[in-house]
């Protein structure tokens, strides 16, 4: 599986995913400036977080127009696989590759915490490795992580199952205290109707080498290498 990992002018989490996809799963991946407009080499393209072009005008708004982000977006139309975590799931919705927006948390404040969610579905190739329904455990960090959507467009997320991960307690409750940000449902990360591109607000890379004492994460990561060599092979 060949990765690449965008980066824009303020990308800060770009390394840390690269360290899990080179390091721990042993693939290769190579890094993708902003300006570059050739991905045809790559399986799976990730857009990481951070502060692309320092989050001027809005979250995402300008990364969207960059030379890597067309290129992804022609990538994703292709059925190509792509991740957008933090910033860049805010980047996913600012280009079009997924429905909604993420806006000011409830409160207005920055959050930077540990988190519960719930997977919802175990059938895509982000999630095959984990059980539906099952409770994990992600770190999150942001400050806009709040997803909004009007009624029409929730409704058809929840009708095609499209919503991957919703924040949850212990238990697997999808509860008013358990929503660190307010998002609509619960919101924590969704798919495209395809279910070839993700974006989520918690950050996997964060979870995924026991050496840093959570593995939780790790699973999406393999998960998605299970599919694409299943793809290929």
């Amino acid at each position: 599986m060949k990765v690449g990992v965008l980066v824009f002018p303020g990308s800060n989490c770009d390394r840390d995913i690269a360290m899990v996809t080179r390091d721990v799963l042993g693939q290769p991946t190579r890094m993708v400036w902003h300006e570059d407009r050739d991905l045809g080499d790559l399986d799976l393209v990730i857009v990481p977080g951070g502060f692309s072009y320092g989050d001027y005008l809005r979250c995402g708004a300008i990364a969207r127009f960059s030379p890597a982000m067309q290129a992804t977006i022609a990538h994703a139309d292709r059925g190509g696989l792509v991740l957008g975590v933090c910033n860049g799931f805010q980047v996913l919705t600012e280009a079009g590759l997924l429905p909604g927006a993420l806006v000011r948390n409830q409160g207005l404040h920055f959050v930077c915490d540990r988190v519960g969610l719930k997977v919802e579905r175990a059938n895509l190739p982000w999630t095959n490795q984990y059980q539906a329904q099952q409770v994990i455990t992600l770190p999150i960090a942001h400050g806009e992580g709040c997803y909004y959507a009007d009624t029409a467009i929730l409704d058809e997320l929840e009708q095609h199952q499209q919503v991957v991960f919703r924040y949850c307690d212990a238990k697997g409750a999808t509860t008013l205290e358990s929503n660190p940000n307010g998002s609509l449902n619960n919101i924590a990360g969704i798919c495209n109707r395809n279910g070839n591109v993700l974006g989520m607000m918690p950050h996997p890379e964060r979870a995924a080498d026991a050496f840093i004492g959570d593995t939780d994460g790790l699973a999406l990561f393999q998960s998605v290498l299970t599919s694409a060599v299943g793809a290929i092979a």
